[in-house]
């Protein structure tokens, strides 16, 4: 998986003139990292002096919380993988024979149903990094302060994971016929980038107050 590469091969390989790990790739990446700082801030609170003295129902969440950001680490990281792989479908319809009317419809069927495993892998990744936007609020708000930063930090590049996946959501949408499907898709863009927006300006508002 191209997760297992050092980050100084992973670059050059975005730097290439390869049309993948692209914008979809790095966009999870993104993701990925702004969980692991949060991750780190949980790990420099929970079960230090600040976490004791914090009320038993924040220590709850805290704790379910931290749990839930392992997990996304883990999905964003396979998707910096797959999103690599997600237009391989297209791809391969475009290859298919296209000489009589039933080769032809086979063969856009193909296409359309690649367009949208295509825009299905960024999808699942800004909903997960909006996931994340929602963890990072018991971090900001009770988190050792002397890493608040890194929620700050973290807080960016979650929504730039989120709204940098809806970016691979629209371009792939642009050649969706269905209608219907089509409609449901960006309704929902619409909502995660809204509230995902809501979110972090939330999240930098209260790192910005516990900075003083």
């Amino acid at each position: 998986m191209i997760t297992d590469n050092s980050v100084k091969d992973y670059v050059t390989q975005v730097a290439s003139g390869e049309p993948t790990p692209g914008g979809g790739s790095v966009a999870a990446l993104a993701g990925s990292l702004g969980t692991a700082l949060t991750s780190m801030v949980g790990n420099l609170t929970i079960g230090k002096k600040v976490y004791e003295e914090l009320d038993e129902k924040v220590k709850k969440e805290m704790n379910e919380d931290f749990y839930e950001l392992q997990k996304s680490i883990e999905k964003l990281n396979h998707i910096v993988h797959e999103d690599t792989k997600a237009f391989d479908g297209v791809m391969q319809a475009l290859k298919l024979p296209k000489d009589t009317e039933e080769e032809k419809a086979r063969r856009s069927e193909a296409i359309q149903e690649g367009y949208k495993v295509a825009l299905e892998v960024p999808l699942r990744c800004a909903e997960e990094c909006f996931k994340v936007l929602k963890l990072q609020k018991v971090f900001a708000d009770y988190g050792n302060v002397n890493a608040i930063t890194d929620v700050g930090v973290g807080a960016l590049l979650a929504a730039a994971g989120l709204e940098g996946s809806l970016f691979n959501v629209r371009i792939n949408l642009l050649y969706i016929k269905d209608k219907e499907y089509k409609e449901r898709i960006e309704k929902k863009m619409e909502q995660l980038l809204k509230d995902g927006n809501r979110l972090k300006e939330s999240l930098l508002a209260t790192v910005y107050g516990r900075l003083g």
